[in-house]
């Protein structure tokens, strides 16, 4: 069985898998994580390997808790791929869009696919039917773009996530929320097409916190799967440790 941690910004997902089937899921704040790893080594004792995608963001405390229970897998740049990485700044590509890519790779080999993941930034990962990953792009998600709106001007509120109840806000919370909203969706569909006309047969993951959010409301054919990043550690961990 393996741990898969994926450490975001305030909070943690917790994954078990025995081989390639997710038996447990929890997202915690990382000041409960020990706690959570605790309960976790309990119930599943056959854990033997846990993987982590964002280092930096853990404390030595922390880290040494997790080294103490389990062989623990460190993903970075140098890590062992079953793919091609064509990334020009591999050092500077986050491990969780490795990921992503390690995911795609084992569920839809030899075939060009886009993973987007609408997360605390909005990130396209494109690996082509040769195995090949090319790299895409970064975005502002959602929650960023309510945020730059208040933060950057002296009288816009700070929004929560609200599907627009029309294309025409009649009101600055309902014109922010058009904005916001609407610009993301098009922004997908739009880097949807753009791939579509140089890739007839894309196949579109769409992964992320907003991804359910989106999901219903986007022109384009998607595939939708919240557990594609916690997928793509647990093989990437197999791929290098089996």
């Amino acid at each position: 069985m393996n741990l898969v941690i994926d450490v975001g910004n305030s909070m943690v997902k917790l994954a078990v898998f025995d081989k390639d089937q997710m038996v447990f899921k929890d997202t915690v704040p990382i000041g409960r994580l020990n706690r959570n790893i605790h309960t976790i080594s309990l119930d599943y004792p056959q854990i033997e390997w846990a993987i982590i995608s964002s280092v930096a963001r853990l404390e030595t405390s922390r880290m040494m808790a997790l080294e103490e229970r389990f062989k623990l897998f460190k993903l970075d740049h140098s890590s062992k791929l079953p793919f091609e990485n064509c990334y020009k700044t591999p050092e500077t590509l986050g491990v969780d869009r490795l990921a992503l890519v390690g995911a795609a790779f084992k569920t839809y080999p030899n075939t060009d696919v886009l993973i987007i993941d609408a997360g605390t930034c909005i990130t396209f990962d494109f690996i082509n039917n040769k195995n090949a990953y090319l790299g895409g792009a970064i975005s502002p998600g959602i929650d960023m773009r309510y945020k730059a709106l208040h933060n950057l001007t002296a009288n816009l509120p700070l929004l929560d996530v609200k599907k627009p109840d029309s294309l025409i806000g009649n009101s600055t919370q309902g014109a922010m929320h058009s904005g916001v909203v609407h610009g993301v969706l098009k922004e997908i569909d739009g880097v949807i097409q753009a791939y579509q006309q140089k890739y007839p047969d894309l196949t579109v993951i769409l992964t992320g916190g907003d991804a359910k959010f989106l999901s219903k409301q986007l022109k384009s054919s998607i595939f939708a799967n919240s557990n594609f990043l916690l997928e793509g550690l647990n093989y990437l961990l197999q791929f290098n440790t089996i």
